[in-house]
């Protein structure tokens, strides 16, 4: 029986870690449902970019409030979380602080930091709940943040308020049974916080405050294992795909915007005089759809993006149409790409392979208003702190409204039938264009 703590423990560490491996999958499989797209080329770049942006936070300190917050946040999630490994091997083997007396002294300092960074972070999550709840940035209340959106953010700052309290409470009683001299619990740590809890504590029995201590072990560790499964329904997945999304990001100048490669060589056809003016390109050039009305036309690089939103609104903030009162909100281009990936997954999941359900990411998702209301101008790549790009997914549904429907807006459409017919974007004939000269 001495070891049932420790048999319980592994069974749920093991649990955590199948059910994240599967939901893992998961997520993998919904984003290789997306179109094949080579993002193996400038290797060091790439590096580079993922350890300054995702490792380094560059882009959050834009809005040096926020970002300082976040920073805070981040490196204490990172810091507090390497604890994590002597709290497992203890729950694994029965041992109680077992890196104690081979770290010495740096043990002694390394829970001191570990307790500091746990107030920073309970302080920065406090002001992170106060900005959203009750001085309400505009950008945390926009049409699409609502329900589960706004729920989510409220649900994770709560979760790491009760995480950095019963880490700091699991210390507090550890430390009075460490001055009881209480045998399981030797002599090891700084508490430069948790100490100023210890008075609470201190008129307790030794037998109550072990029952409390192991009480706070478990709930922290079994909260760690509940927040890392969370993460597949949350947005704040992209503590983890952060790192992915900045090295496979778009290294193009921001302004670039691809040529459909099969309308390249037909302009090219067409305007060779040394070519057959009836010559048409071999079929296997030709693809089966131009442009993207569900996710499934989307490539892969999209749909990572999709899960890796933070839904932070700093691309909507930045957006002229959103600012001019459009209905465009690059965020809520990102959240209906996921959540219609999502579905697209579920059915898959309950059907084996995909059955047509009847819907598409066009029109069921996102409307041709809000596509039509995008200037292109990049504010929102060029904004986001992890690189997600709303702009390629709306060009390629436009490239499909255009290609696949005509469904362009009439002034556009007169515009490209112009260019086709005239060689330019005006309805004059191309005899007739020099005309005005002479009337001058």
């Amino acid at each position: 029986m001495a070891y049932f703590p420790n048999i319980i423990f592994g069974l749920v560490l093991l649990t955590a870690i199948f059910l994240f491996r599967r939901n893992i999958l998961f997520i993998k499989r919904n984003i290789l449902i997306g179109q094949a797209l080579d993002r193996s080329d400038r290797p060091s770049e790439r590096w580079f970019n993922m350890i300054r942006i995702a490792l380094g936070q560059s882009k959050m300190v834009t809005r040096p409030i926020a970002g300082i917050l976040h920073i805070i946040v981040y490196i204490g999630f990172i810091i507090i979380n390497i604890e994590l490994v002597e709290i497992v091997l203890d729950g694994l083997l029965g041992t109680h602080r077992l890196f104690a007396p081979l770290m010495g002294e740096v043990y002694n300092w390394l829970i001191a930091s570990f307790e500091i960074l746990a107030a920073l972070v309970l302080v920065s999550v406090v002001l992170f709940w106060l900005r959203r709840n009750a001085l309400k940035i505009k950008r945390f209340w926009k049409p699409e943040m609502k329900g589960w959106s706004k729920n989510d953010a409220d649900y994770i700052l709560y979760f790491e308020i009760v995480l950095m309290t019963l880490f700091l409470s699991m210390n507090a009683t550890d430390q009075v049974l460490q001055d009881l001299g209480n045998p399981h619990y030797t002599k090891a740590g700084l508490f430069p916080v948790s100490q100023l809890m210890t008075p609470l504590f201190s008129s307790l029995s030794a037998a109550t405050l072990v029952i409390m201590e192991r009480t706070f072990w478990w709930l922290h560790i079994t909260g760690i294992l509940i927040f890392l499964n969370y993460l597949y329904y949350s947005k704040h997945l992209h503590i983890l795909l952060a790192f992915p999304n900045t090295y496979f990001q778009n290294l193009n100048p921001k302004g670039a915007f691809k040529n459909n490669e099969t309308v390249t060589k037909e302009v090219k056809l067409m305007m060779d005089p040394n070519m057959d003016p009836y010559a048409t390109p071999a079929e296997d050039t030709v693809p089966a759809k131009f442009g993207a009305s569900d996710v499934t036309d989307l490539n892969w690089v999209q749909l990572m993006n999709a899960y890796t939103c933070t839904e932070c609104g700093r691309c909507t903030d930045e957006c002229p149409a959103n600012q001019t009162g459009r209905l465009l909100s690059p965020r809520k281009i990102m959240m209906d790409t996921r959540d219609r990936l999502e579905e697209v997954g579920r059915n898959i999941n309950q059907n084996g392979s995909f059955q047509d359900d009847g819907k598409q990411l066009l029109d069921d998702y996102i409307t041709k208003e809000e596509l039509w209301a995008c200037t292109s101008c990049n504010a929102c790549v060029e904004t986001c702190p992890i690189g997600i790009d709303p702009l390629s997914i709306i060009m390629d549904m436009r490239q499909y409204l255009v290609m696949e429907q005509s469904a362009a807006p009439s002034d556009l459409n007169n515009m490209m039938s112009n260019i086709e017919n005239n060689g330019a974007p005006w309805p004059f004939n191309n005899q007739d264009r020099m005309l005005w000269a002479n009337e001058n």
